[in-house]
């Protein structure tokens, strides 16, 4: 009895086994199976399924040579249980993920289109330069990146492939110190820099300076603002800009200018990463460039003198109170 029960359980073992002992089953599937995941923000919490709507990748052999492309629809990315399983003959592969290069009107493009003649280490993307001119465009499409170096295995070999975003939005708003409601049309609003170009590791190359422009821009009503114009006004009017920036380099200088509509006049001229790292109180000790590629919405409030210029001594930055030592910028 006992050594019919030890016949069985080689036989169940056998029957599951991958090796082709008998010739009539199926050879197991051998490949990979890729989770997505897109948590390298500043909750740490997987946001794919509400965020990001499509997905382009590129699959890369040991030697960059490529292999192929899957397109990755809303409906399957919205499933947490979702994971792209391909057969390939073993190996290890490259796997490069691109997320906001399909659907309508994507603000980012590959520079030439994967094919077996661009390695892995050729590919490049870059910002249609025709967002900064055409208003309706402005607000850039979300773009987002990441990569995975997974070996085949049989019964496939299971990897998460993490994404970060690229594109940020930065709200520029302006009060004044005395409570007044300023004219939003008074004041022109722009972001200068040199981030429209990716290499394969999603690090920038050098191209053309651009200039980013606001895709919207109004007034608000604010309950409770900090700033000294609290101690005498329960409500505040301010004036805003929303302007879509490529992603932004601590070893970059990308520059945010206010300027009056009429003469051209200088209110506001600073180094943009560099005030933004001001609230690194708030970063959890993380790296500056960790916290710049985290953190993808930004506000930034500037107090306005009756004259009409920056009280230069503190600005709010995503509800943080920053005190400014300008000697330090």
């Amino acid at each position: 009895m006992r050594n019919r029960k030890l016949y069985m359980a080689l036989t169940g073992l056998l029957l599951c086994s991958c090796e082709p002992f008998f010739e009539d089953l199926p050879p197991c599937p051998h490949g990979v199976s890729i989770r997505f995941v897109y948590d390298y923000n500043m909750s740490y919490g997987n946001a794919l399924p509400q965020t990001v709507d499509e997905l382009t990748v590129l699959i890369y052999d040991a030697d960059s040579t490529w292999v192929g492309t899957r397109r990755l629809t809303k409906s399957e990315l919205q499933d947490e249980n979702f994971r792209l399983q391909m057969e390939l003959p073993e190996g290890a592969y490259h796997f490069a993920a691109y997320g906001g290069l399909g659907g309508d009107d994507p603000s980012f493009s590959f520079v030439r289109e994967p094919d077996s003649g661009i390695r892995w280490t050729d590919m490049e993307t870059a910002l249609d330069r025709t967002c900064l001119a055409d208003s309706a465009r402005r607000r850039l499409k979300e773009f987002y990146w990441g990569t995975l170096t997974l070996s085949t295995a049989d019964r496939y070999n299971g990897g998460t492939l993490h994404l970060m975003k690229n594109t940020n939005n930065i709200r520029v708003m302006l009060q004044q110190v005395d409570g007044s409601v300023l004219d939003i049309d008074q004041f022109e609003f722009e972001i200068v820099d040199d981030n429209t170009l990716f290499d394969y590791r999603n690090e920038l190359l050098p191209a053309d300076t651009v200039v980013y422009k606001p895709w919207l821009k109004g007034l608000a009503t604010l309950d409770g603002t900090a700033g000294e114009a609290d101690s005498a006004h329960e409500t505040v009017t301010v004036g805003y800009a929303e302007l879509s920036t490529s992603r932004l380099m601590e070893r970059n200088a990308p520059r945010l200018r206010v300027k009056r509509a009429d003469n051209g006049g200088t209110v506001i001229d600073i180094p943009l990463t560099k005030y933004l790292m001001l609230m690194g109180s708030a970063c959890h000790g993380m790296e500056a460039q960790e916290f710049l590629d985290r953190e993808s919405a930004w506000t930034m409030l500037f107090f306005l003198r009756p004259n009409g210029f920056w009280l230069s001594t503190v600005i709010i930055v995503n509800d943080w109170e920053v005190r400014v030592n300008e000697a330090g910028l």
